[in-house]
């Protein structure tokens, strides 16, 4: 039965990270029926990140391997490395000072649920309204923009906002094309979550039975293969359609958790 956990559960991380739906508001509730019951679900939670993150570098090596032959090339994805690395010195920061008093205080129903329907709305009405856009590959964007880009990424500190809306409305916002902005979110997302993740586990520890292990490794393979095929989905969409589907759904899924903990009489 715990295997199975692990597969739903991969499944659901796999689909969730890197769209702008916020994975957060997806296992707050998948939580409530599928669960471990005990330290072992954050340790969980964090490797089947790390198997999301891992599909981001498998399917984007091309564009984010620094040491290539190719001179041109090699020079374009150093500097990529390095407007990433300006982006995430915001995350840092924020998250040293407030990450914990954040979870203390922000980590409840209630929280994610607004965030839900706060995100959607944002995203309804910024991608409704067509514009042209200022940058439309990372190559055009400059140091400064990609500062302001990991501001953004910092609202998703409040839970239910999701790392991915908020790159990607951010970057929008600061004139890039949606196709830039999913790609700047999906890079962004390798340095920031794997710093996070890693700090997590060294907090909870390792102290994992056998069988544990064999649940983490079906967790992290599920969700490695399903963010792939997700990965690949989304910047094929972006193409030639806009984000107001996955708003409508932010939207729906915020109401649902609204009125699911309001029932439960447990919504903070």
């Amino acid at each position: 039965m715990d295997f199975l956990k692990a597969i739903v559960l991969g499944i659901v991380e796999g689909i969730t990270e890197f769209l702008p739906i916020s994975s957060t508001g997806h296992l707050i509730i998948l939580n409530e029926f599928i669960s471990f019951g005990n330290s072992f679900e954050k340790t969980f939670d964090i490797v089947i990140q790390l198997g999301a993150i891992l599909s981001v570098v498998f399917y984007f090596w091309d564009k984010i391997y620094p040491f290539k032959k190719d001179r041109l090339k090699q020079t374009e994805n150093l500097v990529l490395w390095l407007k990433i690395g300006v982006a995430v010195i915001p995350a840092i920061i924020i998250g040293a000072l407030a990450g914990s008093k954040i979870q203390e205080y922000l980590f409840n129903p209630l929280v994610v649920a607004i965030m839900l329907i706060i995100g959607g709305v944002v995203i309804y009405f910024l991608d409704k309204n067509d514009k042209k856009f200022k940058y439309n590959s990372l190559g055009e964007i400059s140091f400064k923009v990609a500062f302001f880009i990991g501001l953004f990424q910092c609202l998703s500190f409040v839970p239910g906002t999701s790392r991915a809306a908020a790159t990607i409305i951010g970057a929008m916002i600061l004139g890039l094309s949606r196709e830039a902005a999913v790609e700047f979110s999906f890079f962004l997302a390798i340095p920031t979550m794997i710093m996070a993740s890693s700090y997590s586990l060294l907090k909870i520890g390792f102290n994992i039975s056998p069988k544990e292990w064999g649940i983490l490794i079906t967790g992290f393979i599920v969700s490695f293969f399903v963010a792939y095929g997700v990965i690949a989905f989304f910047i094929n969409y972006v193409r030639s359609k806009n984000f107001i589907p996955f708003a409508i759904y932010r939207i729906f899924l915020g109401i649902i958790v609204l009125l699911f903990f309001l029932l439960k009489g447990n919504l903070i």
